[in-house]
């Protein structure tokens, strides 16, 4: 059990009747920090009745104010609230001096407020000293952590100097892009004043802030600027005055649509490219890039002369493009003085995250196939700048080996490159794991860094001076921060790697992995029915066993870890965020889970095939066999987990969002008194349906099978394929209690599709809830949301499958 003192204890949702449906502000209902309502549900304290399900306690007499009281401090939300309290660093920066023998690191980190509401960021600072031996590093703090304000992006220059910093103004909002040094301030500019363009992107796959290698301007991405909508004409007023000559071109035009780039991108319309002199105070609007593009991280060439960018296609149309990189996109170089663009990359090809090394003649970049899958294997391709000339260094690799499993990654480490300009290092999943890779392009060879750690999930920050700055966690063990000087060439093996911020290990969480074969079809063994795949298993380890189980089939492209995992993704990856069923489980530190386990369920986090991390031919295996293979696979898991682990069969329970959410639902339907109770975010239920309400419509017909083109028009045959694959055509089957948790603001998944299964099933009886985010998207992110959603799912899980057993009794603990 967590040690949260009551004076801290965070209240639970008040129990609403089965089938009401709640509307959830932006407060969430979190109780003020430091006070405690009433806040014990009827869940804790409950005994099993026939059958496992837990009868109501909330009133009984044996349920006390101080039992209460004591539940609640030590309840989910408690456990929560204490877990969340570890931060994520999101940037790293050095910086050398004393001929390059000590280090000045800087990092930003972030974590939830839960009692301000809000993420609370801040810096610290280190010094980092040469020293003899393999580690040869020692670390000490050189101040106190600070609080940031206001601060959107942030950028320090080549030799670590200078420090770019845009930051929004409140109340007005105005944005500025100011430039600090050793002295303090040097330059502040009001983008918004010069009105030269519309806001700055500060993430997304478009975001970026660069420094030219001279360190006297930046580049940067931020939105067309449009004209201001006039006002209606004034029809029925005698005597009015009618536009003027030069407004008659935007009369009427205010209502025109403008295409954007989908869910969480939703002010993402025609991104372009900025340049701010430093010594000029001048800011420029790039011309020369192509009509039919839009422009996004970018970076300077290495003279200076040019920028370097990452070009989507957006005709005829645009589809989503968070967590889909399999959208058209070429790497793209601009030069300022003729005014020429040039291709670089493939013609038809999907790219992103253009590195250039530190010398300037070589450039790597990811490459992915266009359609198909959204999430996929990728290339690690190098172009030499002066030749032009393009090489493959890491291909897509189909079969998983024990030394090299693919690339998966959506974006590579700001910085990379080693010293040499002939090793870099990224972070990848393997499997279930998300590891540190060196590769080196001249030789095209893979060394796997981290393959030794217990520690199941690397990130790297930045790779400066050969000085590796990383964090790595598991999912008993919070983020660390820790560095490791690489060594030459050949020598990488073993790395000594110094803790900068070590985090200790989570009491009350234990976890492995396991492993499990699908049982060959009676049409023989095919390639893809033989595949292994797998799934983390979180367990307690306190309490009695059995243990209650949560299975987690994941269905999103970022299902890695808590609200905070969305807000460091744009620097270096909620409960669960968009995408489809080509995601991974990763042996990361997530608050959700954790706490849960403290409470004393265990949780089973399936990696079903066709997640990413075991090879394109897992990948590919799903597709034609959505919700069939992965069903199955997810099933398969809990009986082998059932088998092997001391959990208790009965008591099951479903935890997932959407796609995850879309096979729950098919489990529920195939076994409808397997399991106990089911909590669903931004769920899958009607797959024609979102063919004209999503912002991914090519994904309904990839899944199935079918070619996609953007002339596309489904025909009844196809329709009715998707609907045979849809859980709402089987909801009649469903007897287990649903929570439904979506945002109004969701792109990808509309949350239209959970209210027609909420009716569905109200109208059945089955008891449903359904909590509705008028701000929430896709991934109902934000630390107030994330922390009501983990309250309610939490508290309907032990409503249904009561408090897990805490002594040796063989009864719940009261």
């Amino acid at each position: 059990m967590c040690g949260c003192a009551m004076g801290m204890c965070w209240a639970m949702a008040r129990v609403t009747l089965p089938g009401h449906v709640e509307q959830r502000g932006a407060a969430g209902g979190l109780a003020p920090a430091g006070r405690c309502r009433r806040a014990a549900p009827a869940c804790f304290g409950s005994r099993p009745t026939a059958g496992g399900r837990p009868g109501p306690a909330e009133n009984s007499p044996m349920a006390t104010a101080t039992e209460k009281g004591v539940e609640a401090a030590h309840g989910p939300a408690a456990c929560y609230r204490e877990l969340s309290r570890f931060p994520a660093v999101t940037r790293a920066a050095l910086r050398a001096s004393a001929g390059d023998q000590t280090f000045l690191l800087y990092t930003e980190c972030s974590r939830p407020d839960l009692a301000r509401r809000r993420l609370l960021r801040f810096g610290r600072h280190y010094s980092l000293q040469r020293t003899a031996g393999r580690q040869g590093l020692a670390v000490s703090r050189t101040a106190l952590s600070a609080e940031i304000h206001n601060q959107l992006l942030s950028q320090d220059s080549p030799t670590g100097q200078r420090r770019a910093a845009l930051k929004r103004c409140p109340p007005q909002g105005r944005e500025l892009l100011e430039v600090w040094d050793s002295g303090g301030c040097s330059h502040s500019v009001d983008l918004t004043a010069l009105g030269k363009h519309g806001n700055v992107y500060t993430e997304g796959p478009f975001a970026c802030l660069a420094w030219s290698h001279s360190e006297t301007r930046l580049l940067y991405v931020a939105e067309k600027s449009w004209p201001k909508p006039q006002p209606p004409c004034p029809w029925d007023v005698p005597g009015a005055a009618w536009p003027a000559a030069e407004d008659e071109d935007e009369e009427g035009k205010q209502f025109v649509y403008h295409e954007d780039w989908g869910e969480a991108l939703s002010t993402r319309s025609v991104p372009v490219l900025c340049v701010l002199d430093l010594q000029g105070l001048n800011l420029s609007v790039l011309k020369g890039v192509p009509g039919h593009l839009s422009p996004g991280q970018a970076l300077w060439s290495p003279d200076d002369r040019g920028v370097v960018f990452v070009g989507w296609w957006h005709k005829p149309f645009r589809l989503g493009l968070n967590a889909c990189s399999n959208r058209r996109s070429g790497i793209f170089y601009l030069d300022l003085v003729s005014g020429c663009c040039e291709l670089l990359s493939a013609e038809n090809g999907s790219v992103c995250s253009p590195r250039l090394s530190p010398d300037g003649q070589r450039l790597i970049y990811l490459e992915g196939a266009v359609g198909g899958p959204h999430r996929q294997c990728l290339r690690l391709r190098m172009l030499t700048w002066q030749t032009r000339q393009t090489v493959t260094v890491l291909d897509v690799v189909q079969e998983p080996t024990e030394a090299f499993a693919g690339l998966y990654a959506e974006v590579l480490p700001p910085r990379c490159w080693a010293a040499d300009s002939r090793r870099a290092v990224l972070g990848t999943p393997q499997r279930s794991r998300t590891d540190l890779l060196l590769v080196d392009t001249e030789a095209c060879t893979v060394t796997n860094l981290t393959a030794a750690s217990s520690e199941g999930c690397w990130e790297l920050l930045t790779l400066q001076w050969d000085l590796l700055v990383a964090t790595c966690s598991a999912p008993h063990h919070p983020p660390s921060l820790v560095v490791a000087m690489l060594p030459p060439a050949g020598q990488e093996l073993p790395l000594g790697w110094v803790p900068v911020e070590d985090t200790p290990t989570v009491p009350g969480v234990t976890w492995k992995t396991l492993t499990f074969q699908p049982p060959c079809s009676e049409q023989g063994p095919a390639a893809q029915d033989t595949q292994a795949f797998e799934a983390l298993l979180l367990s307690p380890s306190d309490g009695t066993p059995p243990h209650p189980l949560i299975v987690c089939p994941h269905g999103e492209c970022r299902d890695s870890g808590d609200t905070l995992a969305v807000l460091v993704a744009a620097q270096v990856m909620p409960m669960l965020a968009p995408g489809g069923p080509h995601a991974v489980f990763d042996a990361r530190w997530r608050p959700s889970m954790a706490a849960l386990c403290q409470v004393g369920f265990a949780v089973l986090l399936v990696n079903y095939r066709g997640s990413l991390g075991f090879g394109q031919a897992s990948i590919s295996s799903l597709l034609s066999r959505v919700g069939e293979q992965d069903v199955a696979d997810t099933q398969l898991a809990v009986e082998q987990a059932l088998h092997r682990e001391p959990l208790d069969k009965h008591r099951l329970a479903l935890l997932a969002g959407s796609h995850g959410a879309f096979i729950a639902l098919h489990l529920l339907a195939r076994e409808p008194e397997r399991y106990q109770a089911c909590a669903l975010r931004s769920p899958v239920s009607n797959l024609p349906a979102l063919l004209g309400t999503s912002d991914i419509p090519d994904w309904r017909y990839t899944s199935l099978g079918l070619p996609y083109s953007f002339d596309r028009v489904p025909c009844a045959e196809e329709v009715a394929t998707m609907l045979l694959r849809s859980p709402i055509a089987q909801a009649a089957q469903v007897q287990t209690p649903v929570l439904l948790c979506v945002g109004a603001r969701d792109r990808r998944v509309s949350p239209t599709q959970a209210l027609e299964l909420y009716r569905v099933l109200r109208a059945r009886g089955v008891p449903a809830r359904l909590l509705w985010y008028p701000e929430g998207g896709h991934a109902l992110a934000g630390v107030e949301t994330e922390a009501d959603v983990f309250k309610n799912c939490a508290h309907w899980l032990l409503q249904h499958l009561g408090q897990p057993r805490q002594d040796g009794t063989g009864q719940n603990s009261p």
